[in-house]
């Protein structure tokens, strides 16, 4: 059986904050404004995950009105869902996702993402892919006030 999930994120750009992109630091003058680390690539791709797992969302794993996942690494979080979606039977396939924002310009940083992600999942590199998308300068992912990111895995049952 082959199963598919969709998982989207989005969260405020904000001063005194890291950006920080599938665990890795993008360096900006803004970060996103989130309860964990505001990771919104590790965030979708959790999303996604489960979805696909049927076993519901980020929030119902690590919500926000939970102070120990205040300022949270969002790779352990990632990790965490994964290994969830292993635990109810399932391989992951392969994980996409795109990440929408107008500045800061990531190309330098898909790889290191790429890689993080794959690690963080326990997968080979070829099963992710990441790209980024600016939106020319439309919306609050063009207007520099956030940052967005969809997401979608294929998993199999073991």
């Amino acid at each position: 059986m082959i199963r598919v999930g969709h998982g989207f994120d989005a969260h405020r750009l904000a001063g005194g904050r890291k950006l920080i992109l599938g665990g890795v630091v993008i360096p900006y003058e803004k970060g996103s404004l989130g309860h964990s680390d505001g990771d919104v690539l590790a965030h979708a791709l959790a999303d996604a995950l489960l979805g696909a797992a049927s076993l519901g969302d980020l929030g119902s794993y690590f919500p926000e009105s939970d102070p120990q996942w205040r300022d949270a690494d969002s790779m352990v979080l990632l990790r965490t869902c994964a290994g969830k979606v292993g635990e109810a039977g399932f391989a992951i396939g392969n994980v996409d996702a795109t990440v929408v924002v107008q500045q800061p310009r990531l190309g330098p940083h898909l790889e290191s993402m790429r890689r993080s992600i794959a690690s963080a999942l326990a997968v080979t590199d070829e099963r992710v892919s990441i790209k980024a998308k600016s939106s020319d300068g439309m919306g609050y992912t063009g207007d520099g006030t956030g940052i967005a990111a969809y997401a979608v895995a294929l998993i199999e049952r073991i």
